[in-house]
């Protein structure tokens, strides 16, 4: 039987009138994402970019994994949003940014709204458009993220909430309600703001100011590329070449020295014994019937030199009810914004990332897309990627690759994560309604080849009226809705099945215990969208870093503030695994974000 549909509590039964404002302008052809971004953003406050950084790519084979838009969330710091720590009783809503003056933050109990899922359908139906610009993906909505933790808690895994840095939120959204798409196809820009039906116009004067900012930044004498020379095949080299790398049990930094600074950065990753003990322990659970895959994974540290000055902002993690103001948190202009540029270059891919929300800041170059759907059409489709080749000058091409990952190890990977997620599709879809069109295709990316299968599932399309009509005033036991939605789907299958094992709930408890409980945070986790017209996409967050505020400290002796990035990596273990082939696979994910910092 299909799950409950999400509850909500919306007490108004009215069909809200909302309408979504959209202009469109040509695209200079000399301008990056990264330029438009520079040329009409202030890069000291908070931002929210889903990039398609291999739209321009001509990689043979790889067309059918070409992103078409890039969408700019505007205005993040003047965003509401809506924050969830794992384990806490309440949603907290952070109220937008005007001012100087003090403004109310305010906790929502979970019991009050039919929990964090509830609280998002209901604000997504209260502001539901049902017309706008049929070229563009997202007319405005929720842009944001979830941790791999929120995705244990929907799955009713213990998640250990023990450490200092227990106010992180495990989900935070921004409703954004101005934004521009970029059609890399049509070679326009979409710019978008969301009102009130009727309030034709807006305060849309920053539209007009749009086209002359760009025009300045493509004149010759301002062009800054963010392109380098195109990778070839086995031109990425292990950062751990060019940087001294701290062995993880010392806990000791091993910095890299510069003729400015006693200290510049350190490394700290998994040891070879301590990894390849890891996927042996997999194994022996593998063997004794516990599991068929684990997705193994460990994390890399790196701490540096912050670069970045001070910046305003609203965040505060305090727990209790409170009013706060403005304080100074670092800007990502020179820091986390020149990583995403670099990685960008290194890595193109399909669903990159640059988020700076809240406490936390995520730079990603991720291959997968986790989910998309549209409510309109009743539809929705996973896309789990298992099966990794590192291009090289004996795997260059995509039938290179194809031969290699048509082993019965690769192959048995991909199929019990793609029943995995066809499970995940029943419990809200139903019986008949999921198929798989693609099962086990290999596709070509800048630096290595990746296995893939789709599945897709069918769930009733929705009507706001309908869906309205029958929402509940009271709490999830009064619901009588029984229509789904899109974030139905999301809800009832995080964590993403590529990142967990099958099946999926004991592989998770099983890893928990084999990776010491220690947070993998944003890396598995997923980044993405839910549109005010009926749709998502979101991404798994894989080939990226991320850092949180609360980890800066300073070095007293040299006056200087640091840093720390965490990169995740890791892969499937099975029976068929070997842990010296497992290492070199987590190994080869790594080094091509670790790179970065070389």
């Amino acid at each position: 039987m299909p799950a409950s549909p999400i509850s909500d509590t919306s007490t108004n039964n009215m069909k809200p009138k909302n309408m979504c404002i959209s202009r469109t302008i040509d695209l200079p052809a000399n301008l990056s994402v990264p330029d438009i971004v520079e040329a009409i953003q202030d890069m000291g406050r908070d931002h929210i970019l889903l990039e398609s950084t291999n739209a321009d790519e001509t990689i043979a084979g790889s067309a059918d994994v070409k992103g078409r838009y890039s969408i700019i969330g505007l205005d993040i710091d003047d965003c509401l949003r809506f924050e969830y720590r794992v384990g806490n009783e309440y949603v907290t809503k952070v109220p937008a940014s005007s001012g100087e003056y003090l403004e109310a933050k305010e906790e929502i109990s979970l019991k009050s709204c039919g929990g964090i899922w509830s609280l998002l359908a209901h604000r997504l139906e209260i502001a539901h458009v049902t017309e706008g610009n049929e070229e563009s993906p997202f007319w405005g909505g929720f842009m944001g993220y979830t941790t791999y933790e929120l995705g244990l808690e929907t799955i009713d895994v213990k998640v250990d909430r023990t450490s200092a840095h227990d106010n992180r939120p495990d989900l935070c959204f921004a409703w954004v309600t101005r934004s521009i798409v970029v059609d890399h196809v049509k070679k326009v820009l979409y710019l978008q703001q969301l009102a009130s039906l009727g309030d034709n116009q807006g305060d849309t004067a920053w539209m007009e100011a749009v086209a002359p900012k760009l025009e300045k930044a493509s004149q010759p004498k301002s062009i800054k590329s963010t392109r380098q020379t195109p990778l070839r095949p086995g031109d990425l080299v292990l950062a751990c070449d060019r940087i001294k790398v701290s062995r993880r049990e010392k806990r000791a930094w091993s910095p890299v020295r510069s003729p400015a600074s006693k200290f510049s950065m350190s490394i700290t990753q998994p040891t070879a014994d301590s990894y390849e003990s890891k996927v042996r322990r997999c194994q022996d659970k593998i063997a004794s019937g516990d599991s068929y895959e684990l997705c193994l994974t460990d994390q890399t540290t790196i701490t540096r030199l912050r670069s970045d000055p001070p910046h305003t902002s609203t965040h505060n993690t305090t727990d209790s009810i409170l009013l706060y103001n403005k304080t100074p948190r670092p800007a990502p202009a020179k820091g986390a914004w020149s990583l995403y540029k670099n990685l960008r270059t290194r890595q193109p891919a399909p669903f990159a990332s640059f988020l700076r929300l809240g406490p936390a800041t995520l730079v990603s170059s991720s291959p997968e897309q986790f989910l998309k759907w549209d409510n309109r059409l009743g539809k929705c489709s996973l896309r789990p990627m298992k099966g990794t080749v590192r291009k090289s000058d004996q795997v260059s091409t995509l039938a290179d690759a194809s031969a290699l990952l048509n082993d019965p190890k690769e192959k048995a990977e991909n199929l019990m994560i793609v029943d995995l997620v066809r499970h995940d599709l029943h419990g809200v879809c139903g019986s008949g309604n999921v198929s798989v069109p693609r099962l086990m295709v290999v596709e070509e990316y800048a630096s290595v080849f990746q296995m893939i299968s789709v599945i897709e599932g069918s769930y009733p399309k929705s009507e706001t009226d309908d869906l309205l009509a029958n929402m509940s005033s009271l709490t999830i036991k009064d619901d009588k809705r029984t229509k789904y939605t899109g974030l139905d789907i999301l809800a009832a299958s995080l964590p993403p099945g590529s990142m967990t094992g099958a099946p999926k709930k004991r592989s998770c408890e099983l890893l928990q215990d084999i990776e010491h409980h220690k947070p993998r945070s944003l890396y598995s986790g997923v980044v993405g969208y839910m549109d005010v017209g009926g749709r998502g996409d979101f991404s798994v967050t894989i080939r990226s870093m991320y850092r949180w505020d609360d980890e800066d400290s300073v070095i007293e002796a040299e006056e200087k503030d640091t840093e720390k990035w965490h990169i995740g990596a890791g892969g499937a273990v099975t029976a068929l695994s070997t842990p010296i082939g497992e290492r070199e696979e987590m190994l080869t994910k790594l080094n091509g974000t670790l790179g970065v910092f070389r």
